[in-house]
């Protein structure tokens, strides 16, 4: 009588819950609200498009050829390609020392007697250190204004006898740079010691500055070297620049130098090994390396159909995806790509989609995991009324 009993009380709680399972398992997309979650299931982000108009993109190999091609950063040895200037051309504001030797007997700038020899010897004349002017002159006793923009030490001390003849008796020239102020390189942003680097005719090259400032502050990997010369910035990893001798191109007077630190990162949500912000290398990573960084797909949860990347992109990049969202304020264009790694090729597509700083990496819920909790749920309510109510009939 008992046994008939119990059974007479559980089986309308055993029929609602056959009844929810049957009724969830045909309508897996919509769960009630209040069920916890991680975020959105597939069909809930799906259903997204229809009600906000942001677009889905279906990664696919030509998807990922497109934004890596994007992504693809120009190099140093092709963006500045044109011949090195150079040097040693004396400019405003270069010092120089300028240095005349007489042959005896020397009147114009006076003469020595060597007692011991008997006889005079040549004597050096040494001029005060003067500045080259706006104008690009320098003044020298009975030569008096010597032009010598552009000029090499050569030049102008070839200029400055022609200019002595006949009034000096046989004239040898010396012209020293004493200061470089026109051919020099600056080199600033993350680095041990700001600096002002006068360049040379051995051709001083990219890594040349930075060991000359000191050397960066601040982790290889994250470090991004940028070059400015005239209206021309451009930027590359200094990895890239290390790895590769190319990029280490030789510096022109008046380039800037530019360390940046740049801290990239992803934030990954959902369904995956762990949910943080994960840095990664200034060279960037793909979408397959940020996987496994966050602890690859739970086994128990995700939905392998569901991984979503959710990225703001620039209109022509959008554009070229596929994408027809509308751009927000800023004139960013929000777009969410996702992955469906139940199809094994997606493998291959995962190692070319490059990753970008502030992306959101979101692995949903599988809907049986989702079904899951809510029977838990119902079970966990549902085992204690069982419990108390055979314990009255007892």
């Amino acid at each position: 009588m008992k046994s008939k009993s119990a059974s007479r009380i559980t089986s309308p709680l055993i029929v609602f819950i056959v009844f929810s399972f049957i009724v969830l398992a045909s309508g897996c997309s919509s769960y009630p609200n209040w069920i916890p979650s991680a975020g959105p299931s597939l069909a809930q982000v799906q259903q997204t498009q229809n009600n906000t108009g942001i677009q889905i993109v279906d990664v696919n190999d030509q998807i990922a050829r497109i934004l890596l091609a994007n992504q693809k950063q120009s190099l140093f040895s092709e963006a500045f390609n044109r011949p090195s200037h150079s040097i040693d051309g004396i400019g405003p504001g270069d010092v120089l020392e300028v240095s005349v030797w007489e042959a005896p007997p020397a009147v114009l700038f006076g003469s020595t007697t060597d007692a011991r020899a008997g006889a005079q010897t040549t004597r050096v004349t040494v001029f005060p250190e003067q500045m080259v002017n706006r104008a690009g002159i320098i003044n020298i006793p009975f030569a008096g204004q010597i032009s010598v923009t552009g000029l090499t030490p050569q030049h102008i001390e070839t200029r400055i006898a022609e200019q002595l003849a006949g009034k000096a008796h046989q004239p040898q020239v010396l012209v020293r740079l004493m200061r470089n102020n026109t051919a020099n390189v600056t080199v600033v942003g993350e680095v041990n010691a700001s600096t002002r680097m006068p360049l040379t005719a051995r051709g001083e090259r990219l890594l040349d500055a930075l060991a000359a400032a000191g050397g960066v502050r601040q982790p290889v990997n994250k470090t991004m070297l940028q070059l400015t010369r005239g209206d021309q910035v451009q930027a590359l990893p200094l990895n890239t620049i290390i790895r590769d001798p190319k990029q280490n191109i030789v510096l022109h007077p008046g380039d800037v130098v530019t360390s940046l630190f740049q801290p990239l990162s992803f934030t990954v949500l959902g369904a995956s090994g762990k949910n943080e912000e994960i840095n990664f290398e200034a060279q960037g990573i793909s979408l397959a390396q940020a996987l496994a960084r966050s602890g690859g797909l739970q086994d128990q949860r995700a939905d392998a159909r569901g991984i979503f990347i959710f990225r703001f992109e620039s209109p022509h990049i959008a554009a070229q995806s596929g994408s027809t969202s509308s751009a927000t304020p800023d004139g960013k264009v929000p777009v969410i790509y996702r992955i469906d790694l139940k199809d094994p090729t997606m493998f291959f597509v995962a190692q070319n989609f490059p990753v970008q700083d502030k992306d959101v990496l979101y692995i949903a819920n599988a809907p049986a995991a989702e079904l899951q909790k809510f029977l838990n749920m119902i079970m966990s309510v549902a085992y204690p009324v069982m419990t108390t109510i055979n314990a009255v009939k007892q």
